[in-house]
């Protein structure tokens, strides 16, 4: 057994382009490489020249020193060229949680039960959303803006132009993001269908023309994701209402567009066709992101009604149906027509067909599996990332969750820390937090103090013409460290990483008012709005450091 260090990998790919190498060498046996220790080791004959084999790598374009084994090199080899790795899903959780199986060895089968590959994100949700959103931001841009020196204008739209464009980068990125790394590497296989646990070890898969097989695994991954809740509302079930699948890819503009919801998906896509042109009612339950602090909820409910978008709080409907190409709501408001409906009121996890209760897999009372900090379930050799378990359902959430997963599943000890954990919601202004909200806080005995600045203290915001909205900060009481950030601007989602730094490198109030932030920036308003816990921002020049 021999152990080399290893420099100059740059990607998953690495590792098997030397280890193909090693291993059709005369004498060799053996060899593994792996990419996060930079380090191989190489089972071979005693007769074997161990400069050869480093030649053989050096030929690579790598560079390769011999190091002394420390004993356990052999069996981790062993276990870990042995270890399969099955995974329910394969979008952003699953290979995430894919590619660092196999860095560390493992052998990966993904399974879907989809058409494509690629989860939400890239298909029906991030990728699709914020193209959309970028579109109808340069539509609004040219209907409205703020300077006297240029005309305003109505954009000339062609919906289906746009969507054709968004479809085609959807297929791009797939392909780059997914597609190529499962074609790339001899480690991940595909196998399509739908799976369902037969026991702690054993998945059965069914595909489309009822074929079965069994798949037995050492390790897995649950990352089915979810899909969208539809509410039992009398009626709905019965009309061709559009989930934000169809509204994301529709070609045509409706007149009239309702939507049922108010939190993230359903704000972001009201706007986006208010501003392509449609009329907008939005049917919120309680208030505009009711689970956030409520200024945020205000400040928004405020730009939507400038923007001619009707938000009816406090308002569900009691009945739905579908009558000469209109929909017609029942609500509290009387009656509302519209020619299309959105039901945007949240997602749920897809756990329901794969029969977790035969693996012991503990889940919660709405379908999520349920994880702790290093992704592990009630079964310790089965994990879960993602839409479909009791995290957050971001896809960044997903990614590093995925990640940890596959780590701690060959050994390693990855824990996911959302302590600081930033979001942020794509409407105009955009909506951005980390941390505690006041409220939060006090729900876990967290005395607070809290700041908010209006966007027409930021110099940047006003050279903008566009000081809509605030940033508030919310600190511990006493220690002034910061615990939270909430913020309502242009580029909202631009600042709030500064603010998720900050809560993480437990700074106070007055080490962020203290920072150099560049000047007639955005994220300048952070500085400001902490030197307001001590000063009367006010009284300061514009750039007072």
């Amino acid at each position: 057994m021999r152990k080399f260090s290893i420099s100059g990998m740059t990607c998953e790919r690495c590792p098997q382009q030397i280890e193909d190498a090693l291993i059709v060498m005369p004498g060799v046996r053996n060899a593994t490489v792996f990419y996060t220790k930079s380090s191989a080791v190489v089972e071979a004959e005693s007769d074997v020249n161990e400069q050869t084999l480093i030649n053989t790598i050096k030929a690579l374009g790598y560079t390769a020193q011999p190091v002394a084994l420390d004993g356990c090199d052999s069996e981790d080899v062993t276990d870990k060229k042995s270890l399969h790795v099955a995974i329910i899903g394969t979008g952003s959780a699953a290979f995430a949680c894919a590619i660092k199986a196999v860095e560390n060895g493992a052998q990966v089968t993904l399974v879907e039960a989809g058409d494509v590959i690629g989860g939400c994100c890239v298909n029906v949700g991030c990728v699709p959303s914020k193209i959309l959103l970028r579109a109808e931001q340069l539509a609004e841009q040219q209907r409205n803006n703020p300077f006297d020196g240029l005309e305003n204008h109505e954009p000339s739209l062609d919906r289906s132009l746009l969507a054709k464009q968004q479809t085609a980068r959807v297929e791009e990125l797939r392909a780059a993001k997914y597609q190529h790394i499962l074609d790339t590497n001899p480690a991940l296989s595909l196998v399509q269908g739908y799976a369902s646990f037969k026991d702690t070890h054993t998945l059965t898969i069914r595909n489309k023309d009822g074929y079965e097989q069994e798949l037995v695994a050492d390790r897995f991954l649950i990352a089915s994701g979810s899909q969208p809740s539809i509410p039992p509302i009398p009626g709905l079930v019965d009309t061709p209402y559009w989930t934000s699948t169809e509204a994301l890819f529709e070609t045509e503009l409706p007149e009239h567009l309702l939507v049922i919801g108010s939190s993230v998906v359903a704000v972001e896509l009201a706007q986006a066709y208010r501003r392509l042109g449609a009329e907008v009612t939005i049917l919120a339950r309680s208030t505009l992101l009711l689970r956030e602090d409520p200024l945020l909820g205000e400040g928004l409910t405020v730009a939507f009604e400038q923007e001619g978008i009707r938000v009816l709080e406090h308002t569900q409907a009691s009945q739905v149906s579908y009558e000469d190409n209109k929909f017609i709501l029942d609500t509290e408001q009387g009656e509302i027509r519209g020619d299309k409906l959105l039901v945007a009121t949240g997602r749920a996890p897809n756990t329901g067909k794969l029969n977790l209760a035969a693996a012991g897999v503990e889940k919660e009372a709405n379908g999520a599996v349920t994880v702790g900090d290093q992704m592990r379930t009630s079964q310790s050799h089965i994990y879960a990332a993602g839409d479909c378990s009791n995290m957050p359902q971001l896809v960044y959430v997903a990614a590093a969750a995925g990640s940890r997963a596959g780590i701690n599943m060959t050994g390693g000890e990855a824990r996911l820390n959302l302590s600081a954990m930033p979001a942020v919601i794509f409407t105009e202004p955009q909506v951005a937090t980390v941390g505690l909200s006041e409220q939060e806080a006090h729900a876990q005995n967290i005395e607070t103090e809290s700041r908010v600045l209006p966007l027409e203290n930021v110099p940047r915001a006003l050279a903008n013409f566009d000081s809509q909205g605030f940033i508030k900060l919310v600190v511990e009481a006493g220690s002034q460290r910061l615990i939270g950030a909430q913020v309502l601007a242009h580029d909202g989602g631009e600042i709030i990483q500064s603010a998720a730094l900050a809560i993480h490198n437990h700074m106070t109030v007055d080490d962020l008012a203290d920072q150099l932030f560049p000047y007639l920036t955005m994220v300048e308003g952070l500085k400001l709005c902490a030197q307001t816990f001590s000063k009367d921002i006010k009284e300061l020049s514009c750039c007072a450091g």
